[in-house]
């Protein structure tokens, strides 16, 4: 499995390399913005399926090189830095970080939350730039809905859905596992990266705004108490019921 590992400081590159190799990791060292963006051009290679990215780099701010690197790839980003501050988080995963990791950290957990994006996004054998994947819209056909994860886009019956960065996370979870209920806990997990103690409402309001963007309001069904489970299957309906319609 490949990996691009965006380091300036020699020795923290040289202890990662050395552990990510012996856990079965091709790690490539760039050591400035520039050369991680000149990186991932591809050139026929395997694609990258993870980025690490520190953000005090000599050459550029690495909130810059996230965001040229989300302009053109749906590859896994996930920033490892010394900036603590929550300000700098909520920054990062703004501009479409996957994943933001604070130094120190422990080197089984950085593993963990490696492994944790890649299984999100798994591989499609084809290179980082957008365009060169074909959709897959998976077990959602029935609806008319395709979502294509590498371009992270969406589409109803032929339509493009514009979604916010949230909006399309949340899908692409539910997607997973059609008819599973995710707990709440769970999707604020994966998508907030928070608890959702206290964040009810807003995981109340990117699925009304799903629902609407879509056209679709009983894709996303409400199991009360629980959380949130995805209906693949297009609901039948009896003209005859008074629930018709809804």
């Amino acid at each position: 499995m490949r990996l691009l590992l965006v380091e300036d400081d020699e020795r923290v590159a040289a202890a990662l390399v050395a552990v990510l190799g012996r856990h079965g990791f091709q790690v490539r060292h760039a050591r400035s913005g520039h050369e991680a963006l000149d990186a991932l051009v591809p050139d026929g290679n395997e694609p990258y399926r993870v980025v690490l990215l520190d953000l005090g780099l000599p050459d550029r701010d690495g909130f810059e090189v996230c965001s040229r690197i989300r302009a053109h790839s749906g590859v896994p980003v996930i920033m490892v830095t010394a900036r603590a501050d929550v300000r700098s988080r909520i920054h990062g995963l703004n501009l479409g970080a996957d994943d933001y990791v604070t130094k120190p950290y422990d080197m089984g957990e950085l593993l963990a939350r490696i492994h944790a994006v890649v299984r999100r996004w798994p591989a499609t054998g084809a290179g980082t730039e957008p365009g060169d994947q074909p959709a897959q819209p998976g077990p959602l056909e029935s609806r008319g809905i395709s979502i294509d994860r590498e371009r992270r886009r969406v589409s109803v019956d032929g339509r493009d859905v514009p979604l916010t960065r949230k909006e399309f996370d949340l899908l692409a979870l539910l997607s997973q596992s059609p008819g599973v209920v995710y707990r709440r806990e769970q999707i604020f997990s994966e998508v907030w990266r928070s608890g959702w103690e206290g964040n009810g409402r807003t995981l109340e309001v990117h699925i009304g705004s799903l629902r609407n963007k879509l056209g679709l309001p009983g894709l996303v069904e409400a199991v009360r108490g629980v959380g949130y489970r995805l209906i693949a299957e297009q609901p039948r309906t009896d003209p005859a019921s008074p629930d018709s319609g809804r």
